[in-house]
């Protein structure tokens, strides 16, 4: 793949405003099949022991800018790669792990360049000299609880004072996202025309046996997120649905393009009526987004990508590459104490 087709593909799906947090139920267009809604809150306390730990309230300081001249305060300073834009609904939130219990160390936002606004933060010196775990979490700007929510996007462990955040620390999403693979067939099982319209629909599955099973090799999400496949053309991406488990039906089974016809459990959509072939300039993804989304658009995280859907008729299958490490964000942390 040229770095054009790629850097074509990430203007296709991770541009245009907010492009994580926030979907409308799927469809054709540039529609997302997530749920519509707020990302939750009141959900785990990012301990340690990953997202799904022990519940905990945000105690101690809040996050403001400002300088190391009262003793009784440290500054935090953030920076980040790789971290999108979430608009104007959301916001991230760094959290400060001390005796397992979080202490709020600052919310901002991302521009569209990246750059956090504000990047360093006022919090307690004791509980900075305390921590020992920073997570980083997306939250609600409107009805958000004092508890970080369950999806957590980047964590590191603090040592001296510094923390390097990576999506696959156990208190964020766990993986890196490495071993992810897995091809799609190119069929329209809803359709009772499948021999001639077979190139309008896509399925994560894999129909080379006397019944179809699960072709996608992908870690167990934690809560806060969800897969979610797409196929991305001249007009934009359009969401296959969103799924948890590669061997299950994904949120919307064929979607609201597909024939009458049955269609298997697994992630995959049909585009049958109206139709749409999927051979004339298409790509294939798989990306990871936070739970609830209500952006139309793919979050920065896509573990695999096919740049170019190309016309192999079933029970044929097309490989995805692997491009999680382009993909993925990273960031630090540094703790400054008077």
């Amino acid at each position: 793949m040229t770095h054009d087709k790629l850097s074509l593909l990430f203007l296709l799906t991770a541009t245009l405003g907010a492009p994580a947090c926030s979907g409308d139920d799927g469809g054709s267009g540039a529609q997302s099949s997530s749920t519509t809604g707020g990302t939750a809150s009141g959900g785990t306390a990012g301990t340690s022991a990953g997202p799904g730990g022990a519940n905990g309230t945000s105690a101690g300081s809040t996050g403001t800018s400002g300088s190391t001249g009262d003793p009784g305060m440290a500054e935090l300073t953030v920076s980040f790669t790789g971290l999108p834009n979430l608009g104007s609904d959301y916001e991230y939130e760094g959290w400060l792990i001390v005796d397992g219990q979080p202490v709020t160390a600052g919310r901002f936002s991302v521009d569209d360049q990246g750059a956090a606004s504000p990047s360093s933060f006022m919090v307690d010196a004791a509980a900075a000299d305390g921590a020992s775990l920073y997570v980083l979490t997306i939250e609600p700007v409107v009805g958000d609880a004092p508890e970080p929510s369950d999806t957590h996007v980047l964590a590191g462990d603090l040592q001296g004072g510094t923390a390097d955040l990576t999506v696959a620390h156990g208190a964020a999403l766990g993986s890196d996202f490495a071993d992810a693979a897995g091809p799609y067939v190119l069929n329209t099982p809803s359709s009772a025309m499948m021999a001639q319209d077979y190139d309008q629909g896509i399925w994560w599955l894999d129909a080379s046996g006397m019944e179809p099973v699960a072709s996608l090799v992908l870690p167990q999400l934690p809560a806060g997120w969800v897969y979610e496949g797409w196929v991305v053309g001249p007009n934009g991406p359009v969401s296959t649905g969103t799924f948890t488990s590669p061997d299950g039906a994904d949120s919307d089974g064929a979607g609201p393009d597909a024939g009458s016809d049955p269609a298997p459990p697994f992630p995959g959509q049909d585009f049958v009526m109206p139709p749409q072939v999927l051979t004339s300039g298409y790509a294939a993804v798989i990306s990871v987004e936070p739970m609830p989304d209500n952006s139309p658009m793919p979050f920065a995280i896509k573990p695999l990508m096919d740049m170019d859907i190309e016309d192999v008729m079933p029970p044929m299958a097309q490989d995805m590459a692997n491009i999680a490490a382009d993909t993925l964000p990273t960031g630090s942390v540094t703790l400054t104490t008077p």
